[in-house]
């Protein structure tokens, strides 16, 4: 036999009576849950619910927001999609981090060889996303744009 190796906790591995039984609650509420779209497990080729070890870690945090906390399932709902979004925005702003990283080290770079035009360049964006290069000390076109500028101080000295 193979050593152990991890389960992958979005992995659908459970049938519905035994995710309910990790999560302590009768199966039917497993069902309405997934009917508001509190936990939304996938689904087999017949249609049958699968549950992964992350959707049973869910079902408990839904059990105790309404137990312990007395929210609502609308509450919840809306709690739970506030959560995703979070985390979703935490990983964009990773790769932004990565990328302005990765800029920063392609400047220093530049700066330390000699420099030239592109050294420590400014970039600024306008409340539609589009974003412009501009020479250190220029301001964007527009100033009553919303633009924003990246900077970093002192990238130039």
């Amino acid at each position: 036999m193979p050593p152990f190796q991890q389960i992958d906790e979005r992995a659908p591995v459970f049938v519905i009576s035994v995710a309910a039984e990790l999560a302590g609650m009768h199966p039917q509420t497993l069902r309405q849950y997934d009917r508001l779209g509190l936990v939304s497990p996938q689904r087999t080729s017949g249609r049958g619910r699968r549950y992964s070890a992350r959707d049973v870690a869910q079902l408990r945090e839904v059990q105790r927001l309404s137990q312990e906390e007395g929210i609502n399932l609308a509450g919840i709902k809306r709690i739970l999609e506030l959560q995703d979004e979070v985390t979703q925005l935490q990983s964009q702003l990773g790769s932004v981090r990565e990328a302005i990283a990765a800029m920063g080290g392609r400047a220093s770079g530049a700066r330390s060889s000699g420099g030239g035009e592109n050294s420590g360049r400014v970039f600024a964006a306008d409340s539609a996303g589009r974003v412009s290069t501009l020479r250190r000390g220029q301001r964007p076109a527009r100033p009553d744009s919303g633009a924003v500028v990246l900077w970093r101080p002192g990238g130039g000295r």
